[in-house]
């Protein structure tokens, strides 16, 4: 299996992953076409019900081979397949569900004889129910009880975010991250993903790489990648993409103050944690909160300052980078401030 790591394949994930001898992946991401008559490169995403289904159990079947049995499976899906996901993993291949996390965004899809849909479906599985990764202190957010209320009564490390995300937008036509593939995964949602259900130099599977925004994350996290697409042209631009990515920087290797990873991870706690900037840098206690969170995540032997973050989401601000959004994030930003 060491010919696979760090790896985009090309070819049939079904046939590529029955060739695997032995499990291998600590943690599994999917985003499967959801059968809604969407044209990929080299797959026409509209079948029949039941044929549809049976090739979902297929792919389903051989990632769940591959896992290995302490790993985490995540599936990302539309409404129409959700329930028959759930019961193919649960009733069929003995997995057991953990969340039905609900991914609501915005920029949906726009209707005029029904209303919008602006979600997916992220459901999370696990092949063991008692042996699993799960690191709670990566993905803990500032609660409503310290960005608020300033209740002396709050989890100094902030509370596990619900099972409702809104904190991703769609990656639309706009926004920087936007690679020009189709139903683009945001990085900072897999990022999450990635943290929790995963340690360093564990090994992540993604059986439908489209742009390569799983391994993206797991590359900047200090992972090992295994992604597969039928698309050659798909696969070229994934890899360009990886090979543009940093992992987390070694210390003391000359890579400066803030290399492109801690960026990274300063715009994903950004998003996450849900604080309008001008609140954050107004409030040191929030700014300590926030700054806590990103040395943690970070692990640097020095860690940042208050007044070094407060900059740096300073300097990102002015030069429209601290979110994935363009200008357009400005709206979004003074509603969030009216809230308060």
């Amino acid at each position: 299996m060491r010919e696979w790591m760090n790896q985009v394949l090309c070819g049939d994930c079904v046939e590529i992953l029955r060739a695997a001898k032995e499990p291998f992946a600590d943690l599994i991401f999917a985003d499967p076409p959801f059968n809604i008559g969407y044209k990929y490169d080299k797959y026409h995403d509209e079948k029949a019900s039941e044929k549809y289904v049976a090739w979902t159990r297929d792919w389903i079947g051989a990632c769940v081979r591959v896992l290995k049995p302490h790993g985490s499976f995540y599936i990302a899906i539309g409404d129409e397949y959700a329930a028959q996901i759930k019961l193919i993993m649960e009733d069929e291949l003995g997995l057991t569900m953990r969340n039905w996390i609900i991914w609501h965004y915005t920029f949906g899809q726009q209707t005029k004889n029904k209303f919008a849909r602006s979600h997916t479906h992220v459901l999370y599985f696990v092949k063991d129910a008692k042996n699993f990764t799960f690191n709670d202190d990566m993905v803990r957010v500032i609660s409503d009880r310290q960005k608020k209320y300033s209740d002396k009564r709050a989890n100094p490390t902030g509370k596990m975010p619900d099972d409702v995300w809104d904190e991703y937008p769609r990656i639309c036509g706009t926004f920087r991250e936007r690679t020009g593939f189709p139903c683009q995964m945001p990085e900072s949602l897999l990022a999450r993903i990635v943290r929790v259900s995963s340690n360093e130099d564990d090994w992540v599977l993604d059986p439908f790489c489209g742009s390569g925004t799983t391994a993206v994350a797991a590359r900047k996290l200090n992972r090992r990648f295994t992604t597969i697409d039928l698309s050659d042209e798909y696969v070229k631009a994934a890899r360009e993409r990886i090979a543009q990515s940093n992992g987390l920087p070694v210390e003391g290797k000359g890579l400066g103050d803030w290399p492109e990873h801690a960026d990274a991870e300063l715009r994903w706690l950004y998003s996450e944690n849900k604080v309008p900037l001008r609140q954050l840098t107004a409030n040191r206690m929030l700014l300590s909160l926030l700054t806590d969170k990103l040395n943690a995540r970070l692990q640097k032997t020095r860690h940042y300052t208050p007044g070094e973050v407060d900059e740096r989401l300073s300097r990102l601000d002015r030069s429209a980078k601290l979110t994935p959004l363009d200008k357009t994030s400005g709206p979004q930003m003074r509603a969030l401030m009216l809230e308060e």
